[in-house]
């Protein structure tokens, strides 16, 4: 039956002209990408024409049962709505709505809208999507994980069991390209806006703020949006939409905006009631300023809107994976995100938008948001992809690849909590039972363990608690937090209190009948036995000093009169990590015992003799750990030779060889292989510190292995050790004093010691007189490399330094002559020195030994 109760009016929007190729490329390939500026009616028409419930002229005929997938529960209540009211009739009729906790479907509901989310738990219980002729990804370009992993399993649908299923990847601002070639080289079907003009006003503090780091955002930014927001109430006429990045900055923002005469206040995101959800949806007579975070960038109309002011600011997902913290980050928006914020202003009539930085600023924003692939927690994703059958999702028609890092680290969580296998990483049953509860793979855990502990309702209290963090004002404290929670009259209980029942259910369900409540077990002990079981490595045992370390090794600070001070051991729930900290930050956690620690994080638990290089020397223990927390020590007394060997290496790398004994000649070996090797290379050895790690079988056993502590490492001759790396197989070790000598014998008859320090140019230092008569500069490594000859006084002091004795006689020394045969007349000065007798002694006594010498 065609419907058209809200007249032509309503229904003529500028996406009307594009159904026509769009039903053509959905009869043809069978997959198609709609970009089309927001307000053109992609959201609302497309979907009521391609289940034939509107005449659309050259568009599908008969009729089908579409599934239209939007990112936010609050975008797919609105888009329902919306439709149905097109259509003269009420939610639930032909067209209903499904979201986590709420399904609005009637009997004969033709369009459906789900969250992603939604959406994707579907396809794992029927991966065909029977009854399903149509599904439109709507606002793709936000490239939210649940978005992209519906995407690629729906592909999967279409090659392998329903080829006759159509895909639509729809979107104001994408990367159309893409998405095409994902969806098997779609076509794509662009619809032309009759968006309105928008004016953009630069409206930059005036003082420089800091930027965002963590989830902190400068409060003197927050000031001056809410002065633009005053601005542009008295600038411009119609209602005012601000931007802003999460309910505390909306709640600061409203509190100096104040009272506003008859403008009303209202703050929408995510965690807001439908009932004022449907408020700002519905419109209203009165002026209105509507502070929203990024819920609003797209999928929604708030009528009247004809002014945005836009702080600039997103969240994003980050993930420390070494810590296992995880967290929301304050960013940049994208200048995509910018363009769609500012089209709110210009949907029903020309309008302003207020950018609360530069021009020029604007022009090194990023062009599109990070895809969340890219940055979030990839546990739930794992488990999804395992649970399909693709466990490293490689065989997935993704936009952009999971990162490979991790992946791993998702494996490593999914294989402590039993999800998946750790060696092949396919899903096992109880993995399967995780996925269909719909938490992160952490909370399904603690969920489904729980049970049997504290009883199903208790359980789900408490992970409900931990799905949505709590107020701050509820405490850190998670047991206390729990009674606020039950006391409670403010939004954020109701939600609470209403994902309790649907986890209860869940648990309920997944343990094939009504579990049974749990007895004599306090809330306290409650709250931590679940807190453990969510979060195994972060299980804490306190140090002292307000800080506990958790078993992944993080050391975590408590807020100052936290009432979890003087607890020793502690569930830590939620932490983050700011960036100028040392420490982690507990933000919620609970109390709890060793036996609790213990058993939630047995996959934790090892017990293992251990010797390692600690405080200069060998210490040798049997420990009991769990993670990083060591619960149990106790000396040990007769170690495996083969872990004080590893020991020992351990301090050698440590601390390098010069814990063996090095005699002066050991030292002189070591440096002239070191010259060798680098002039002569092979098979002369490197004997820098990590070659001589890698070669340490060769040249320090046995001694090494004999060893047992620090000082018997002392006792090993680094020399006779060294010497067993010569080539003594090729024989050239017997050419060491040939091509290394230890001395030189120079003119005068002196062998003098060569100082090898510098592997680039050997030192010969040597007196003046005594190379009396030598043209050419002594050479060595056969003849390779000059020695440079450092020419001493008769006092042995530093002269002259050269590596060319011919041209230091020529040019050098008659200036060396002129200032020092004063100082030395005793000494023979002779005009040329490359002529005369070298000698190692004054002029009378040399006289006096070739008189002797005559005599004799």
């Amino acid at each position: 039956m065609i419907h058209d109760p809200a007249g032509p009016a309503a229904l003529d929007l500028p996406v009307r002209d594009a159904l026509p190729r769009l039903s053509s490329a959905l009869e043809g390939p069978g997959s198609a990408v709609l970009c089309a500026p927001p307000g053109t009616g992609k959201t609302t028409l497309v979907p009521l024409a391609l289940a034939g419930l509107i005449d659309v002229p050259g568009a599908f005929e008969g009729v089908r049962r579409v599934v239209v997938a939007e990112p936010r529960r609050i975008a797919a209540r609105a888009a329902a709505r919306r439709m149905a009211w097109l259509l003269g009739e009420k939610v639930g009729q032909s067209v209903g709505y499904t979201v986590r906790g709420e399904r609005v479907v009637g009997p004969r509901a033709r369009v459906e809208v789900v969250t992603t989310g939604v959406l994707l738990q579907r396809l794992q219980r029927d991966q065909e999507l029977a009854g399903v002729d149509v599904v439109i990804l709507d606002e793709c370009h936000e490239r939210h994980l649940d978005a992209d992993t519906v995407a690629a399993f729906l592909v999967d649908v279409r090659a392998a069991l329903r080829p006759e299923l159509r895909l639509v990847a729809a979107s104001a601002t994408t990367d159309a390209e893409g998405w095409a070639r994902v969806l098997g080289d779609a076509p794509v079907v662009e619809a032309r806006g009759t968006a309105h003009p928008v004016e953009v006003v630069w409206a930059p503090p005036a003082r420089p703020v800091r930027p965002p780091h963590g989830m902190r955002v400068d409060p003197a930014l927050l000031t001056h949006v809410a002065s633009v927001v005053r601005r542009a109430l008295a600038e411009r006429d119609g209602d005012v939409l601000c931007f802003l990045p999460g309910v505390g900055e909306i709640a600061r923002v409203a509190g100096q905006l104040g009272a506003l005469g008859d403008v009303e206040v209202l703050q929408v995101h995510g965690r807001a009631p439908a009932a004022v959800q449907d408020a700002v949806l519905a419109g209203s007579p009165g002026r209105r300023v509507v502070l929203a975070t990024s819920v609003a960038e797209s999928s929604l109309t708030v009528p009247g809107v004809r002014v945005v002011v836009d702080a600039g600011l997103a969240r994003e997902p980050r993930v420390d994976h070494a810590r296992g913290l995880s967290a929301l980050a304050t960013v940049r928006a994208s200048q995509a995100a910018g363009r769609q914020r500012a089209g709110r202003a210009g949907r029903e009539a020309p309008g302003a938008v207020y950018r609360c930085w530069t021009e020029a600023e604007d022009r090194r924003l990023p062009r599109f948001p990070a895809p969340e692939i890219k940055l979030a927690d990839l546990a739930a994703f794992a488990l999804q992809v395992a649970c399909w059958g693709d466990p490293d999702a490689s065989g997935l028609a993704l936009l952009d690849p999971p990162p490979g890092g991790a992946m791993a680290a998702a494996r490593e969580v999914l294989t402590a909590v039993g999800a998946v296998d750790g060696a092949t990483g396919r899903v096992s049953a109880r993995g399967t039972r995780m996925a269909r509860v719909g938490l992160h793979p952490r909370l399904a855990r603690a969920l489904l363990d729980a049970v049997p502990r504290v009883g199903a309702r208790r359980a789900a209290e408490v992970v409900a608690l931990l799905s949505e963090e709590p107020p701050r004002e509820y405490g850190d404290d998670l047991a206390a937090a729990w009674r606020s929670a039950r006391q409670g009259g403010d939004g954020y209980a109701a939600r609470w209190r209403t994902e309790t029942r649907r986890l209860a259910s869940a648990a309920e369900a997944s343990a094939g009948r009504s579990a049974p409540e749990a007895g004599g077990v306090s809330d306290e002990k409650a709250a931590g036995i679940v807190a453990a079981l969510a979060f195994p490595e972060r299980v804490a045992r306190a140090v002292g000093g307000g800080v506990c370390l958790m078993a992944n090794g993080t050391r975590a600070e408590l807020r100052p009169g936290s009432s979890l001070a003087g607890a020793e051991w502690i569930a830590v729930a939620v932490a983050d990590r700011p960036v100028d900290a040392g420490h982690a930050r507990v933000l919620l956690g609970a109390q709890i015992d060793e036996e609790t620690a213990r058993a939630a994080a047995a996959p934790l638990h090892s017990e293992r003799d251990e010797v390692a290089w600690s405080g200069g020397d060998l210490v040798a223990r049997h420990v009991e750990r769990l993670g990083a927390l060591e619960l149990v020590v106790r000396p040990l007394r007769n170690p495996d030779p083969y872990l004080v060997r590893e020991g020992l290496l351990a301090g050698l790398r440590e601390e390098g060889t010069g814990l063996l004994k090095w005699s002066r000649g050991a030292q002189e070996l070591r440096e002239r292989l070191a010259f060798l090797h680098r002039h002569l290379g092979a098979p002369w050895p490197d004997v820098a510190e990590d070659a001589l790690h890698a070669r340490v079988d060769e040249w320090l056993e046995p001694e090494l292995s004999k060893a047992r502590r620090r000082s018997d490492l002392g006792r090993i001759d680094a020399g006779q050790a060294l010497s067993r790396l010569l080539p003594w197989a090729t024989g050239e070790a017997a050419r060491l004093d040939e091509l290394a000598p230890e001395r030189l014998e120079v003119p005068s008859g002196s062998r003098i010691r060569l100082d090898y320090c510098d592997p680039d140019r050997p030192v010969l230092a040597v007196k003046l007189q005594e190379m009396f008569g030598l043209a050419e500069t002594p050479r060595i490594a056969g003849g390779r490399v000059p020695v440079l000859v450092h020419l001493l006084s008769p006092a042995g002091r530093p002269a002259a330094v050269t590596a060319d004795l011919a041209s230091f006689w020529r040019e050098g020394y008659r200036a060396v002559r002129a200032e020092l045969r004063g100082r030395y007349p005793k000494h023979p000065w002779p005009e040329d020195p490359a002529a005369a007798e070298p000698t190692r002694y004054t002029k009378a006594r040399q006289a006096r030994r070739d008189a002797d010498a005559r005599s004799a």
